[in-house]
């Protein structure tokens, strides 16, 4: 059996074996408050977290905020791994699904006072997502801050 094939099933393995209870997003968030914390797991990543490990900058924009919510609404549904779940006011609610099939949940959230869009993606099961919340969050920051130009990832 070659490495990667090997570290492929290690990985899958790991994920399998250590679900973390909770990290689920449940039904969403009115608009305004805060998101929920990210589990002490190393697969989330959120701005409004205060440790150094699962900190991530807010999306910043310029206009109005309607404006802002809707060209990240036209990134994310320009991603072949992306689903919008929920949009309401100054919110929208997104799973995101692996190559290996796994769900991800995203949540946005617009700071109309600090002109920027709050933003938190954790994966549903396992303890190490290999920095894959982190890199997606970056690729839609690139995406929303070229205009919306999404790239189609999966």
């Amino acid at each position: 059996m070659n490495l990667v094939l090997k570290s492929m099933l290690l990985m899958t393995a790991l994920i399998v074996i250590h679900p973390v209870a909770g990290s689920a997003v449940a039904d969403g968030m009115p608009a305004g408050e805060a998101l929920p914390d990210c589990p002490a797991s190393p697969n989330c990543v959120s701005s409004m977290a205060t440790d150094e490990r699962h900190h991530i900058a807010p999306f910043a924009f310029d206009g109005p905020p309607e404006a802002a919510q809707e060209r990240l609404r036209g990134v994310l549904a320009g991603r072949e791994d992306t689903r919008i779940v929920e949009v309401r006011d100054g919110y929208l609610r997104v799973e995101f699904r692996t190559l290996l099939g796994f769900v991800d949940d995203g949540e946005f959230l617009v700071d109309r006072d600090a002109r920027s869009i709050q933003l938190r993606s954790a994966s549903r099961s396992g303890w190490w997502d290999l920095g894959k919340n982190r890199r997606r969050m970056e690729e839609i920051r690139r995406a929303f801050s070229a205009g919306g130009d999404a790239p189609q990832k999966r």
